[in-house]
């Protein structure tokens, strides 16, 4: 299966408060380890109409290939 999109993001929401569609802007809300999730707050009143999760790309933690990590050395006492 071909994926389409990558990333969509959000440019119309419904507002809650408001009770119609308005423009929202994009806000970070937090940083977590697996990516970072952001919230759709409305122009108008500011009230958070969504929220949005984006994953970071899952990185190996050895390259296939590559070397053992070194050992740190010891205090020779």
């Amino acid at each position: 299966m071909v994926k389409q999109f990558e990333n969509l993001t959000a440019s119309e929401l419904l507002c809650p408060k408001c009770r119609i569609m308005r423009p929202v802007r994009e806000r970070l809300l937090l940083v977590l380890p697996n990516g970072e999730l952001h919230a759709y707050r409305c122009q108008v009143c500011g009230e958070t109409c969504g929220t949005r999760e984006v994953t970071a790309p899952t990185r190996p933690l050895v390259r296939p290939g590559a070397p053992p990590p070194r050992q740190p050395r010891g205090l020779i006492g």
